[in-house]
């Protein structure tokens, strides 16, 4: 692809001051270009992101996801609301239902339902209360038509299987209200699976009993089954026993970011076999390693010696506060973001690997995603302007935007109806 203009020289050597004045003047009309065409290729292919923790959000009274939140750069700022996303061109959001992982008991996992049961009801109040602008989406049929309308869909998963319980039948309500996806475990060990991070075993023992029943009741339902936040043993299982492709809802590539949460090559490999799908995140740590940071050691150690293993502080206000002062720690440590150039660096490297059919973007915005250059859902054109500049085509990015993710949806639906 042309970067420049190519200006003949009819005397001599021009000088370098010359060269560099005409060069400078090219590059802001090239980068127009390419983001006038990213932004007319957002109107015409579907862009779906499939994961962002706004749910959240929705429980707050003093805030309307139907009006326009300017970013500011503060910590509580919304990345998302409905009308960014029609600025940023995104068609459909899988907005998630997450519940944190608490205790494993029955009182705590009728605690966690209750929650999801919330947060369901929450995405349900935001469609009724803007029918003009967003509509809910349960099939990849759904999302055409909807965007054919010139509304948003709203998909839902559910991040963390800690609301099943022990309870399957519960993976068939979820369903009937609207969860598309299980993200089968969050940041520690449940009932269903080892997590890749916080495991309470020494050894990784992967996905239970239990959970192969779980992976196998999603088969059935139409559900798709996430891979993000398991452990590596837990991915191999679930790959073994599911009969449908699986996706990786928000996750990176450990090979350019060495972190429990990112995939290996091998698991990127065999994800691909299955014919499945990881969505790369913008969650800066899971994009490029931040630099050593002792104050912020300090900081943690010093959190850790006051509250200890603060997930299990059974006083749930308590456990609010400690995880609100680990979010802040993490948020005033937070040194440089990783960079767009970085993140599209991932979408390169699996596209090299596994190729452009196993690629998509899961934001992780309201969670933890944003980077320099996509710091909420209105700037998420600036992806599009930057795999242009590398060279991608259209048909390549509307696979990335979407066309993977809804090929796997399709494909579990049919796994689902042949059961």
């Amino acid at each position: 692809m042309q970067r420049g203009r190519m200006f003949p020289f009819r005397r001599g050597v021009m000088t370098a001051v010359c060269l560099c004045t005409l060069l400078s003047c090219s590059a802001p009309d090239d980068d127009r270009d390419l983001f006038a065409e990213a932004k007319r290729l957002h109107d015409r292919i579907l862009t779906v992101d499939t994961h962002a923790d706004t749910p959240l959000l929705l429980l707050r009274d003093d805030w309307n996801i139907a009006e326009f939140h300017a970013y500011k750069g503060e910590r509580r700022d919304s990345r998302i609301d409905l009308p960014r996303m029609a600025e940023g061109g995104l068609d459909a959001e899988f907005f998630a239902v997450f519940v944190g992982q608490g205790r494993r008991n029955p009182e705590s996992y009728l605690e966690a339902k209750e929650k999801a049961l919330l947060l369901l009801a929450a995405v349900h109040e935001m469609v009724r209360n803007s029918p003009d602008l967003v509509d809910l989406a349960t099939s990849p049929a759904d999302a055409y038509r909807i965007e054919k309308a010139g509304k948003r869909a709203a998909f839902i998963g559910m991040e963390n299987g800690y609301p099943v319980g022990k309870d399957i039948s519960l993976l068939k309500e979820y369903y009937d209200r609207g969860v598309r996806y299980l993200t089968l475990c969050h940041s520690a060990d449940n009932d269903i699976c080892d997590s890749s991070t916080e495991r309470v075993h020494t050894e990784d023992e992967g996905l239970s009993e239990f959970g192969e029943k779980v992976v196998a009741e999603c088969n059935r339902l139409g559900m798709m089954v996430d891979v993000s936040h398991s452990s590596e043993r837990s991915f191999f299982d679930v790959l073994e026993h599911s009969g449908a492709p699986v996706i990786a809802s928000h996750s990176n590539v450990r090979s350019l970011c060495d972190h429990p949460r990112n995939l290996s090559d091998a698991q990127l490999k065999a994800l691909a076999e299955k014919g499945g799908v990881i969505q790369l995140s913008l969650v800066s740590g899971f994009v490029k390693e931040p630099p050593p940071d002792p104050e912020r050691e300090r900081a943690l150690t010093a959190f850790h010696k006051k509250h200890g293993d603060w997930r299990k502080i059974k006083d749930k206000k308590l456990r609010d506060e400690a995880r609100e002062e680990l979010t802040e720690i993490y948020e005033a440590f937070s040194g440089r973001k990783a960079t767009l150039e970085e993140f599209v660096d991932h979408i390169d490297y699996v596209v090299r690997l596994i190729g452009v059919d196993h690629v998509g973007i899961g934001s992780d915005f309201d969670g933890g995603g944003g980077i320099q250059g996509c710091r909420h859902v209105g700037e998420m054109p600036n992806i599009t302007q930057e795999l242009l500049r590398r060279g991608y085509v259209e048909d390549d990015i509307r696979k990335i935007w979407g066309g993977n993710l809804m090929r796997v949806f399709e494909k579990v639906i049919q796994t689902a109806e042949k059961s």
